[in-house]
């Protein structure tokens, strides 16, 4: 029996990702950020996508794996990125610049009767020049920061399979599909100084230093749909900064409103245990509107986060009706 499977990493630049005088070229129309990629990823039309400039880079890590008589007797795998330039409009003329894509890093399978694990680390840097002063020698560049995402398939010998991003560069935004192209993880955080005084040099899995990714399950359909209304256009929403262990709410205190986490992770916490974490795009808090205006859970910054504040008159009570049976279910482990 051959068992197959895969793992892609979608990386984009979001609106309002960029701070400082950095962001001027994105504000003045001179380059632009990025749509957020498809909830569910065409693989034949991932070429097209590029051609399209609908992501910065793209990690594919394909794996697969022979099984007989519950062992694994063969083990492979194959991989891609893509890189896409970067566009720049200098009045009517529109200039790209050609990104420098490093070698993918793909270590020979780690597998034996058990369980087989391969690994892929793709990415490198944007071709468009970033004058800056750096951290360490040579404390000013010229090119690009590096960018990258690390990849990670196991297979085993029952025939199961998982998938990670086990690490990525702090910026751009990293997407996870898994094998059928569904959105199961987002990078938890972006951190677009740390990325721009830091990933240079031999600072990358190419000079042997990696950075873990922080990741967190994918949102919800319904959440993704109660997020538009949150931002819709012409609304000023209120933004929340939290310090990592920074906490949001606190289980049994009054709470009339709901938050959009806009980067960053959170953990829920019910009776002193960790539910679940969330991350960039979940919709929270929804549950105190419906259980006598407490907090039925503490919410507190695993990583520095940024979250929107809304009123519960911004958003559907059927919406929310759902949201919070969504959310109970996921507490009680249903």
């Amino acid at each position: 029996m051959r068992v197959e499977t895969s793992i892609t990493s979608i990386s984009w630049i979001p609106s309002e990702a960029i701070r400082g005088v950095t962001r001027l070229p994105f504000d003045l129309n001179i380059t632009h950020y990025d749509d957020p990629p498809p909830d569910h990823l065409d693989f034949d039309s991932l070429d097209e996508l590029h051609r399209r400039g609908g992501f910065r880079f793209a990690n594919q890590l394909r794996a697969w794996a022979d099984i007989e008589d519950g062992r694994i007797v063969r083990a492979g795998h194959q991989g891609r990125d893509l890189m896409s330039p970067t566009l720049v409009r200098l009045g009517p003329a529109q200039i790209a610049f050609q990104p420098v894509g490093f070698p993918a890093i793909r270590p020979g399978p780690d597998w034996g009767a058990e369980e087989a694990r391969f690994t892929q680390t793709a990415g490198g840097r944007p071709g468009v020049p970033a004058p800056r002063i750096v951290h360490g020698r040579p404390f000013v560049k010229l090119e690009g920061p590096n960018c990258w995402t690390t990849l990670s398939v196991t297979i085993r010998a029952d025939g199961t399979t998982s998938a990670e991003l086990t690490g990525a560069s702090p910026f751009p935004r990293h997407w996870v599909y898994d094998a059928e192209g569904e959105l199961v993880a987002k990078s938890g955080m972006i951190d677009f100084t740390d990325w721009y005084v830091h990933a240079f040099g031999m600072r990358s899995p190419w000079g042997g230093d990696e950075t873990e990714a922080l990741t967190a399950a994918a949102e919800s359909s319904l959440e993704r749909e109660l997020a538009t209304r949150i931002m819709r256009p012409g609304r000023r929403p209120r933004v929340r900064t939290l310090e990592r262990g920074e906490r949001l709410t606190t289980e049994g205190e009054a709470g009339h409103t709901v938050f959009l986490v806009l980067d960053g992770v959170l953990s829920v916490t019910v009776g002193g245990d960790e539910v679940v974490q969330v991350g960039p795009g979940a919709v929270v808090g929804e549950r105190a509107l419906f259980e006598g205006g407490r907090r039925t859970a503490t919410l507190a910054a695993v990583a520095p986060s940024r979250v929107v504040e809304a009123a519960e008159d911004d958003l559907e009570p059927e919406a929310l009706r759902r949201l919070a049976e969504n959310h109970r279910r996921e507490e009680q482990g249903g």
